[in-house]
């Protein structure tokens, strides 16, 4: 006779790590022949799209793994960075094409579902069932500063054009006609902004490095992998990762085209969300295991990573790589969003205690933006 059954568990079930996601790993072969083949952009997208669940899990597995050595800093700096790759991938490459618009529609799209669809879902799915989740505060606060950062490279260069009589572009419009001081501005800017970053890689990883990785209470279990095989397979699954993200990607445009959706409003919502699906899903399913350190080191270190990283290294790439340099000149409504997110983020993190209902707000907010920018 066996014991009692326990309880069904939803959220255990969902983001166990392993189990199910696995099961969905022939769809990244279905994808790749598909998109070779090339079939209805429908079937490559949701192919696609299944395809990128397995590799989200197997990159939870192995950040979980790095994280009991290293510490939840350093294991979610990993999945940041590997998780962000694809989408700086696919930005060049949309760079190279002269579509400077979609590049920065993306980037603000990355930030705002990191910060309010991720961390919402994260506060959702970690505090269903508990009265509130614990992290460290002054990690997320430091980053949540360092964000603020990215809003005044933001905000300065937009209000340095209206001063200068100009006007900001409109919401999806190619912006190729600036003035020449912007582009200079937009590459000292981009510099400050790496310098920034990488100031803040050393204070977290090396100067208090005890305030990013907390000690846990949490014992490595007995089939630990090893640190070589969890970098190695969490190297392998971000090459998964980009792949899946570039024909995801391929196919969106075509496939919203059958059901009315602009190509600004797919490339803020829909390309951010789908080219850091790997991410997005290894910060609920560290969330739902209690690991809300890992969870907010990863909703909001990928926002910051993208603000201070990405977007400056696409500036400074523009200006050798395509027809035209990438300005940072976002539109009024961009960067109003952007402002918002953030010190949205900054406020529910600065406690250190997050609760499912935290969750539900920041999730109606994202959703709210997006209904305004389908409908602008």
């Amino acid at each position: 006779m066996t014991s009692a059954a326990q309880p069904f568990n939803l959220r255990r079930f969902l983001f166990s790590g392993s189990g199910w996601p696995y099961l969905l790993l022939p769809f990244i072969v279905i994808a790749v022949v598909l998109d070779l083949l090339e079939a209805d952009p429908i079937l490559v997208f949701f192919a696609s799209a299944l395809g990128v669940v397995p590799t989200a899990a197997l990159m939870g597995r192995a950040t979980e793994e790095l994280a009991h050595r290293a510490g939840p800093g350093i294991g979610g700096l990993l999945n940041v960075t590997f998780g962000n790759a694809p989408e700086l991938i696919i930005a060049l490459f949309a760079l190279e094409k002269g579509l400077q618009e979609v590049v920065k529609a993306s980037i603000i799209g990355s930030i705002l579902g990191n910060l309010l669809l991720v961390m919402g879902a994260a506060f959702l799915i970690g505090g269903w069932g508990r009265e509130r989740n614990k992290f460290v505060a002054e990690a997320a606060s430091a980053q949540a500063t360092m964000l603020l950062l990215a809003v005044v490279a933001l905000v300065l260069p937009a209000m340095f054009l209206i001063a200068q009589g100009g006007e900001l572009p409109k919401l999806g419009e190619e912006a190729t006609n600036f003035p020449a001081s912007v582009e200079h501005m937009s590459f000292a800017v981009a510099i400050v902004l790496l310098i920034s970053y990488f100031a803040g890689l050393w204070f977290s990883l090396k100067t208090h490095h005890d305030v990013f990785n907390p000690d846990s209470e949490d014992d490595t279990p007995e089939d630990a992998w090893s640190v070589k095989r969890s970098v190695g397979m969490l190297a392998g699954a971000g090459v998964a990762v980009g792949v899946m993200s570039e024909i995801l990607v391929g196919s969106i445009e075509e496939a919203s085209k059958g059901i009315g959706l602009s190509p600004f409003f797919v490339s803020l919502i829909i390309v951010a969300i789908v080219g850091n699906a790997a991410e997005h899903w290894v910060a609920v399913y560290f969330a739902a295991r209690n690991k809300m350190d890992i969870a907010i080191g990863i909703a909001i270190g990928s926002s910051a990573q993208i603000a201070l990283f990405v977007m400056p290294v696409l500036v400074l790439l523009s200006f050798v790589l395509g027809p035209f340099p990438l300005a940072l000149e976002f539109s009024s409504i961009e960067i109003g969003a952007v402002l918002l997110a953030v010190l949205i983020a900054a406020h529910v993190s600065q406690d250190g205690e997050s609760t499912w209902f935290e969750g539900v707000q920041l999730l109606a907010v994202y959703v709210v933006l997006g209904i305004v920018f389908y409908f602008v």
